[in-house]
C-alpha cells in the first residue's frame, strides 16, 4: 500500500523524478545543483554529477574543450530545495546546515550554535574551508569537560553528556568538507575527535552504551547498544539496528533512530560497517556489495543477549543505507522488519549517463580517458568533489584524496558502485518493508516506488512532504516527524 505521510493511500503511480519540470541537461551543471550527500555518494543531485562546492561555478568557469562527461551548461538548474529554509546560498552546503539544524530537536546540535556558525562562515566567505575551521571549532570547544563551578542542582555528566553529542555533530559536519580544505590529511584527525566526542556521550548515557567489536572477516566492526532505563536487565525487548549511509556519522544515528527507539522502550544498536567510520577513516576499508556478510554478525550477537527479543529484530537504512540493508534483508531471514529511508535500488544509476559512459570494460581505456581527457580540466572544486565522491569505494582512492590528488583509477571503484545494485535482490524479500519516499528527493527521484514496485512481501510506500517541512533527502528538517513515522510503522508489525 501507499501513502502520503499523513498517511492517507494514494494511487500507486510510476516512477518519476523528483522534480516535475528538469531540463535536459548534460553531466556537469554549475555548483548550485548539487548537496552534500551526492558529493560523498557519488550520487547527481538531480542536476549534474559532478558539480559542488564553496561557491557557484557557472558554466564559464570550465575550459571550453571540456569533454562532453563534464561538459557544463549554462541552462538555469530548478530549484534545489524548494520551501527550505536557506542558511547558505550554495545548496550543497545548505543541506549540511539543514541536517545540523534539524538534529536540534533530539539534543544532537542548538539551534543558537548552529546559526551563529552560518552567520562566521558567511561573513568570512563561503568556503570548504571555512564551514570545516568554523565547526571544527565549535566540536573543540563544546568537546571539553564543561567548567567546574556551580550546576543548578544539576549534574555535571549530564551537562557534558550532550555537550559531547553536540560537539559529535559539528566535527561531522566540518569532516565532509575536510578534503576541500588546505589541510586534507586533517581528515582522519577529524574523525577521530568526532568519535571521541561520541564515546563521551555514549558512556554518560544512563543507562551507558554496551560498546564491543564484533567480528567481520579479518577485522571488527564497532558496535555500540543502547538500552532504555527503568528496565530489568534481562527483559527481552525489540530492538532496531541503525544503518548509516556513505557519508552520515554516528550522531546521525542518535537523531535518526536510537533516540526514538529509547523513548518507546527498545534497543537500539549502531554500528559501523565497511565503507563508515573507524572501517573507512582509520581502518582503510571501502563499501562492500555483500551487505548480509555484515548484519548476519550483529544479529548473532544480538541473539546472545537476554534483553533482545530475536523475534523482533529490525533493520533501518538512512540514505545510501536503504539500498546496504535491502541487499541483507534478502539474505538475512532473522529480520523481522525492514526500513529503507529512501529506498535505493542502484547508487551508480545517481550518476550522469554521460559519466557512467566513461566507464567500460575495458579498465585500460576507461582509465586512459579519465587520465587524460577528464581530469586535466577539473576545476579545484570539481577536483575535490571526486576525491570526496570516491574515498568511500577505493582505498587507493582514499589515500590519494588525503594527499589532495585525484584517484587515476576510476575503473575499480566504479565497479563497486555498480556492484551495488539490488534489482533482482529486492524480490527476494521477506521482511515487511517500508520505503520511504521525499518531496524532491535529489538523489535517488524515481527509485523509492521502483524499489517498492519489486517487492513482494508486505510493503508499505510513504512520501514525506514539503507541507509539514520534511520534503528532501532524508527529511533533514524534520528527523522527529521521520523517527515517528518510522517507528509507529514498526509498532504495528511487530506487535505481539
Amino acid at each position: 500500500m501507499t501513502h502520503d505521510q499523513a498517511g492517507t493511500p494514494a494511487p500507486a503511480r510510476p516512477a518519476r523524478p523528483a522534480h516535475p519540470a528538469r531540463p535536459a541537461r548534460p553531466a556537469l551543471p554549475d555548483a548550485s545543483g548539487i548537496s552534500r550527500r551526492a558529493a560523498l555518494t557519488g550520487l547527481a543531485a538531480g542536476t549534474g554529477s559532478l558539480a559542488v562546492g564553496a561557491a557557484t561555478v557557472p558554466a564559464a568557469a570550465l575550459p571550453a574543450p571540456a569533454p562532453k562527461a563534464l561538459r557544463a551548461t549554462a541552462a538555469a538548474a530548478p530549484e534545489p530545495a524548494p520551501g527550505a529554509m536557506k542558511l547558505f546560498a550554495d545548496p550543497g552546503f545548505n543541506f549540511a546546515g539543514l541536517f545540523a539544524l534539524g538534529a536540534a530537536g533530539m539534543r544532537a546540535s542548538e539551534v543558537g550554535e548552529v546559526l551563529t556558525a552560518v552567520n562566521a562562515i558567511n561573513t568570512a566567505g563561503l568556503s570548504e574551508q571555512t564551514f570545516t575551521d568554523t565547526f571544527r571549532a565549535w566540536g573543540d570547544r563544546l568537546a571539553a569537560p564543561p567548567a567546574a563551578g556551580r550546576h543548578g542542582g544539576g549534574s555535571p555528566s549530564q551537562t557534558h553528556r550532550f555537550r559531547s553529542l553536540r560537539a559529535a555533530q559539528y566535527y561531522a559536519q566540518a569532516l565532509f568538507y575536510v578534503l576541500g580544505t588546505d589541510r586534507p590529511g586533517d581528515e582522519k584527525e577529524v574523525y577521530l575527535a568526532g568519535r571521541r566526542a561520541w564515546d563521551t556521550f555514549t558512556q554518560l548515557c544512563s543507562p551507558a552504551a554496551v560498546r564491543a567489536k564484533v567480528p567481520y572477516g579479518r577485522t571488527r566492526l564497532p558496535v555500540w547498544f543502547f538500552r532504555p532505563g527503568g528496565h530489568g536487565p534481562a527483559e527481552p525487548r525489540p530492538t532496531v539496528i541503525l544503518t548509516n549511509g556513505s557519508d552520515g556519522q554516528n550522531v546521525d544515528m542518535w537523531t535518526y533512530g536510537v533516540s526514538a527507539a529509547l523513548d518507546r522502550g527498545w534497543n537500539a544498536l549502531v554500528y559501523d560497517g565497511p565503507g563508515q567510520g573507524e572501517l573507512l577513516f582509520v581502518q582503510e576499508l571501502p563499501f562492500t556489495p555483500r551487505w548480509e556478510k555484515v548484519v548476519g554478525p550483529l544479529i548473532d550477537w544480538l541473539d546472545r543477549r537476554e534483553d533482545v527479543d530475536s523475534s523482533r529484530i529490525a533493520l533501518t537504512g538512512l540514505s545510501m543505507g536503504g539500498n546496504l540493508v535491502a541487499r541483507a534483508a534478502a539474505f538475512e531471514p532473522r529480520i523481522a522488519a525492514l526500513v529503507c529511508q529512501p529506498g535505493c535500488v542502484s547508487p551508480w544509476l545517481g550518476f550522469d549517463k554521460e559519466l557512467r559512459d566513461v566507464v567500460t570494460a575495458d579498465k585500460a581505456e576507461t582509465n586512459r580517458v579519465w587520465n587524460e581527457e577528464v581530469v586535466p580540466e577539473l576545476t579545484p572544486q570539481l577536483a575535490y568533489t571526486v576525491r570526496k565522491r570516491f574515498e568511500i569505494f577505493s582505498e587507493e582512492a582514499l589515500r590519494e584524496a588525503r594527499a589532495g590528488r585525484v584517484l587515476t583509477d576510476l575503473w575499480t571503484p566504479a565497479q563497486l558502485a555498480i556492484g551495488l545494485d539490488v534489482t533482482t535482490v529486492v524480490p527476494k524479500i521477506k521482511a515487511p518493508t517500508l520505503v520511504l519516499d521525499y518531496d524532491f528527493e535529489q538523489f535517488y527521484p524515481g527509485q523509492p516506488k521502483q524499489m517498492y514496485d519489486l517487492l513482494r512481501s508486505r510493503r508499505e510506500y510513504v512520501k514525506l512532504t514539503q507541507a509539514t517541512g520534511a520534503q528532501l533527502h532524508c527529511s533533514p528538517m524534520a528527523p522527529q516527524q521521520h523517527c515517528d513515522l518510522v517507528f509507529d510503522w514498526l509498532a504495528d508489525v511487530l506487535h505481539h
